[in-house]
């Protein structure tokens, strides 16, 4: 487990956080933050899926606009956050996405997952980068702009029936025009149900999610 840096093909430098398995990795997995930074949580989920052979690497995508941006959950702290998603290039994440992708291609197939704005960069890595094998996106409100592109390879996406910020139009929405793609929506979850630092952690949620992006992935990945 330690802290890198990756170079993105514009040249931008950015951090990033690599969790690697005890044994030779089965695949990579790139895990795209939620607004808080590849925070001590996104580096948990990292270290998950090392646990379960996956090499896996966290891009600081905040770095183009504050370089080692990290928050916690407090309200003044998530104000703060949410002040970053108007200011971030999409075109430019996705180069470091894609850096930390050709990052890890050297242990085979890569797939990608993200949280809240990374739900929504997770969906955005299999429609535009040739090389992601399979993408879960976990409340990523803003997929609904963009669900018209088409994925490139299989994605799952997963909702909380009780997040007020992510309405069940916004979703029905992403079903109707993504038909292949399955859409899970968890009854008794709100927004963010994956994270345990958060008080709408809600763990029956969180297993159930997590067990279907592992079968996606042990299916597409290895």
């Amino acid at each position: 487990m330690s802290d890198i840096e990756l170079t993105a093909s514009d040249g931008h430098r950015l951090g990033g956080y690599l969790a690697l398995p005890d044994k030779t990795p089965r695949g990579g997995v790139v895990v795209i933050q939620e607004i808080f930074g590849v925070n001590v949580h996104i580096r948990d989920v990292c270290d998950r899926f090392a646990a379960e052979g996956y090499a896996a690497l966290a891009p600081a995508i905040f770095d183009r606009i504050e370089p080692g941006f990290v928050s916690g959950y407090s309200p003044e702290e998530i104000a703060k956050a949410r002040a970053f998603v108007p200011k971030l290039d999409i075109a430019a994440c996705m180069l470091d996405v894609e850096a930390a992708r050709a990052e890890l291609a050297q242990y085979g197939k890569v797939g990608i997952v993200g949280f809240c704005l990374g739900g929504t960069i997770a969906f955005l890595g299999a429609t535009r980068l040739p090389g992601i094998a399979a993408a879960s996106g976990y409340y990523g409100r803003l997929i609904q702009e963009y669900a018209d592109e088409v994925p490139q390879a299989p994605v799952i996406l997963h909702y909380g029936a009780l997040d007020k910020g992510i309405p069940p139009e916004n979703y029905e929405d992403v079903r109707a025009r993504r038909p292949e793609t399955p859409v899970h929506v968890y009854e008794g979850a709100d927004h963010g149900f994956n994270c345990d630092r958060r008080p709408s952690f809600e763990p029956e949620s969180a297993k159930l999610a997590w067990a279907r992006t592992m079968a996606l992935f042990g299916a597409e990945i290895g």
